[in-house]
């Protein structure tokens, strides 16, 4: 059996016992006396709701610091920086991209852009051709078809030619600030991170009733990240907007081509590495939200899967010595409401059903929504450059806060998927239309 079939095994039979546990702890209470039904679910609740509201609430309502520049560093001392950016079909949006870093400010010599046309069956090499001509400090390579590993196989070989101490990660649809790397490296150099994540924004916010849910859920997962780190918890990339130090990833072990989430993959390893992640709220990256429910449905589970993914392949090394009490806690509480808590919740409602008994999850998706709403609030309603954050009425958190049960559909669906079906290593790339807003997005750089 060759080694990629024995991987999917492993994948496929911790998909399964995962499964099982999640619908035996859905269905077991509704077998027990009606007074003992909710006691689980009350227990982790009250334990899970006061860690969340430790980690996120009473963190989120702080304001964000914003990095200043360091007057000790001057600019011309920053380090080298390769932007990279892995682009397959992206006509419509690169040469918006390579033209918006030639707009970056930075030492001049010290940053160069490569992009990496995978394969592209569009105009993406003539348009990139044509920026060449342009722009010295663009490199451009070409991947074949079957040259395999998804994104990461690509990221993996622009990582063999690179020589900067920072590597920049952006999609093709990505746009910035004109100061964005003149305020983020230096905040990475101070704060002695490996790794930064900036926020990411939605440009396209106001487009649908979608599009603003996203605008509420990037928000939301800044505060929720924040506040993580800041008790002692663990902060993960999210692939757009990634900062890596690259003495840190190679010696993470690079980018891993055997998952279908880079950035979830990285953030695991960098962490067992020893390699601390930073979260950044302002300057934020800027890219574009899906416009309809079957972008949004495919691209959801590759997320899911991704995420279980790496929980299954690096679960033993996060139950080690490698990590502290602190960021065991941080991550069991992580997987449980993100996890866990949907599969449970759909064998809870089955248990209903087959018992005609009440529901008894409740009270745990009730702390797992109300810790949402209270980061879309509080996300939200601070000061932040880039594009406008939806307005917090009552009509639009209620929003925000119903969207998120896409999840409770999303992760029982992968979950069985993963367990029933051999995995498949494609990378499905998100259309990115580079269509601009209604109105300007100010650069505060630049104003």
């Amino acid at each position: 059996m060759a080694a990629g079939d024995r991987s999917t095994d492993h994948r496929r039979g911790k998909s399964a016992l995962f499964l099982i546990g999640c619908g035996w702890a859905g269905l077991s209470p509704h077998w027990l006396a009606e007074s003992l039904r909710l006691i689980p679910a009350l227990s982790l609740a009250l334990l899970l709701g006061s860690y969340s509201l430790r980690t996120v609430l009473l963190q989120a309502f702080r304001p964000a610091s914003p990095p200043s520049i360091d007057p000790s560093h001057p600019p011309e001392s920053l380090p080298a920086v390769d932007v990279v950016v892995a682009a397959r079909d992206e006509q419509a949006v690169i040469g918006r991209l390579v033209e918006r870093i030639a707009q970056l400010r930075y030492p001049e010599g010290q940053l160069r852009l490569w992009v990496i046309d995978d394969a592209s069956r569009d105009r993406t090499p003539q348009v990139l051709a044509e920026l060449q001509e342009r722009h010295p400090f663009l490199q451009v390579l070409r991947r074949e078809p079957d040259a395999g590993g998804g994104k990461s196989g690509a990221l993996n070989l622009v990582l063999q030619q690179l020589q900067g101490r920072w590597m920049f990660v952006l999609d093709a649809d990505a746009d910035l600030q004109s100061d964005t790397l003149e305020r983020l490296i230096p905040y990475a150099e101070a704060g002695g991170w490996s790794a930064v994540q900036l926020r990411k924004a939605e440009v396209n916010a106001n487009a649908n009733w979608l599009t603003r849910a996203q605008a509420m859920e990037m928000a939301l997962d800044a505060v929720i990240q924040q506040g993580r780190l800041a008790v002692g918890g663990v902060a993960e990339l999210r692939g757009n907007g990634q900062l890596l130090r690259r003495d840190a990833l190679l010696s993470s072990g690079g980018f891993n081509e055997a998952t279908v989430t880079d950035d979830l993959d990285l953030s695991f390893r960098l962490l067992l590495d020893g390699q601390p992640i930073g979260i950044l709220w302002d300057p934020p990256v800027q890219e574009e939200a899906v416009l309809s429910l079957a972008p949004l449905w495919r691209q959801r589970q590759r997320w899911a899967e991704g995420g279980l993914q790496r929980f299954f392949d690096y679960g033993p090394g996060l139950l080690s010595d490698r990590l502290n009490g602190t960021q065991k806690l941080d991550l069991a509480s992580f997987f449980l409401l993100q996890y866990v808590l949907p599969v449970v919740a759909i064998a809870d409602l089955l248990g209903a059903v087959l018992t005609r008994t009440p529901p008894t999850i409740w009270p745990l998706s009730f702390v797992a929504f109300g810790l949402s709403g209270g980061a879309i609030l509080a996300g939200c309603r601070r000061p932040c450059e880039g594009p406008a954050l939806p307005a917090m009425n009552p009509w639009n958190l209620a929003l925000g806060i119903a969207y998120l049960a896409h999840w409770f559909v999303v992760i029982p669906w992968t979950s069985l998927r993963m367990a029933l079906l051999p995995k498949t290593l494609v990378w499905v790339k998100t259309m990115h239309l580079g269509e601009d807003e209604d109105t300007p997005i100010e650069d505060p750089a630049t104003a």
